[in-house]
């Protein structure tokens, strides 16, 4: 049977269409970073699946009905009952983004000297991590180093290394457990139920807490339903309870499968850890009812929360990325393997043997899309994670050298998803044609979103 997907577009946007010159003048302007492009400058935008997807009839409808006052307001409660049908937590404290959801938990949990584990620490995660004087170690399975495997559950964290840390000298100094579902900065790769059962089980036996960044959790639940025994009928929504049942607390950005342009929540179950936070967040985000959020948006996140464990949207979602996936492969790039559901992520090292981790090549063939074709997207390589020296030439190079075209959701079609392709076949009947890159500028935290870089020939 064909495939249908599950919605049509009731509002559009015109797409910028730009020649190679103006590009060429646009990525000039911009330090030859995606961040600094002009939104206005961009055909196809996979820079980013955070707050960047369509939002339903249904959403905006419930949008008009927003209850703006202060304190108390209906559209809260209509959130928090949105979110504690997936979340059973006793506390659940709705904040502006999930960076102020992390900024705000880690306080109350971390300190100088701490240390967080996880399957793999995001880059703005980590900052939030480190600003407090604490260390992220990440512990992803062993699993994740083979990019071309398809093996179902690579964005696990590795549990015999917990516990190993847990059992040694600095057991004492872990502050939390962080699991990302699904782990972005892992390819994407989601995290198995097993792998939840057994972390919690050490984390409790060990009385620290397991803390799940669930961004993505209705992403994770639905590839759970697909690759794992045992879950082929349970519906995406009794996973993600599941799952949040196995933790601790739980920080989410609500940009991403929240289906809305803002939001967050904070939950936990202890309350003298909440009351924590909730301190906080009227200190710096807003009363506790409304966290920095208008009415208006917490009644599209109260929806988009109803609307994102939909099967029928989860499935389209997979079917999307795989598309691309192979689209990219046919057109000669690897991608890791196997594909997850918000983006797929491109071997740029493999891509471009040319280019060695010090001419940064997976912010190499970032540039080359959007000179190319216009396309943004996200460098997750030696430019993101390397280290460097203070000339800022690389000393330890990232472990691969990656590039994420994130989608957006419910904005592209296969026509669009089909010229990305055909602008990665260019790119790849020729790579040697792309430049390697240098950094002119960059600060010493986040650099990825501020570096400015230059094109030099090797």
């Amino acid at each position: 049977m064909p495939h249908l997907r599950p919605f049509v577009a009731a509002v559009v946007r015109p797409i910028p269409i730009t020649t190679r010159e103006q590009r060429i003048q646009e990525l000039d302007r911009a330090g030859h970073n995606p961040f600094n492009i002009r939104a206005d400058r961009v055909s196809i935008d996979l820079l980013s699946d955070s707050g960047t997807g369509a939002v339903s009839i249904d959403q905006q409808a419930w949008a008009q009905r927003a209850d703006e006052r202060y304190a108390g307001a209906e559209s809260f409660y209509r959130f928090h009952e949105s979110v504690r049908d997936i979340v059973p937590y006793r506390h659940v404290l709705p904040v502006h983004q999930g960076r102020a959801a992390e900024r705000v938990l880690f306080t109350a949990l971390l300190g100088p000297g701490k240390i967080s584990l996880s399957n793999t620490h995001f880059d703005t995660t980590r900052a939030n991590v480190e600003r407090l004087g604490s260390a992220a170690w990440d512990l992803p399975c062993p699993e994740a180093q083979d990019l071309d495997a398809d093996l179902p559950f690579k964005g696990n964290i590795d549990v015999e290394a917990v516990q190993s840390i847990l059992a040694g000298p600095d057991g004492h100094r872990v502050g939390q457990i962080l699991v990302t579902i699904t782990n972005n900065g892992g390819g994407g790769q989601p995290v198995s139920m097993a792998n939840l059962e057994a972390i919690s089980a050490i984390a409790r036996a060990h009385g620290v807490p397991l803390i799940l960044d669930a961004a993505r959790f209705a992403e994770n639940a639905w590839l759970v339903t697909q690759r794992e025994p045992g879950y082929e009928q349970w519906s995406p929504r009794a996973v993600a309870r599941r799952a949040f049942e196995l933790a601790d607390g739980a920080v989410a950005s609500l940009k991403k499968d929240g289906l809305s342009p803002e939001g967050a929540f904070i939950g936990v179950h202890d309350t003298e850890l909440a009351d924590r936070c909730e301190v906080d967040i009227i200190a710096t985000e807003g009363f506790r009812t409304y966290g920095g959020l208008t009415g208006h948006t917490l009644e599209q996140l109260a929806q988009g929360l109803r609307e994102v464990l939909d099967p029928h949207y989860l499935a389209d979602r997979e079917r999307e990325a795989a598309f691309l996936a192979d689209r990219a492969r046919d057109a000669g790039v690897d991608t890791v393997r196997p594909s997850g559901l918000h983006g797929i992520y491109l071997n740029a090292g493999r891509l471009l043997p040319h280019l060695q981790p010090r001419h940064f090549p997976g912010h190499s063939l970032a540039s080359a899309l959007y000179r190319e074709g216009g396309i943004r997207a996200a460098e997750l390589g030696s430019l993101y994670l390397g280290e460097l020296d203070a000339n800022n030439e690389l000393v330890t190079p990232a472990p691969f050298e990656l590039v994420r075209l994130a989608l957006p959701r419910r904005v592209y079609d296969h026509s669009h998803l089909e010229y990305v392709a055909e602008i990665l076949a260019g790119i790849a009947k020729n790579p040697e044609r792309v430049p390697g890159y240098r950094i002119s500028h960059a600060p010493p935290v986040l650099r990825h979103f501020r570096c400015r870089t230059e094109p030099i020939a090797v």
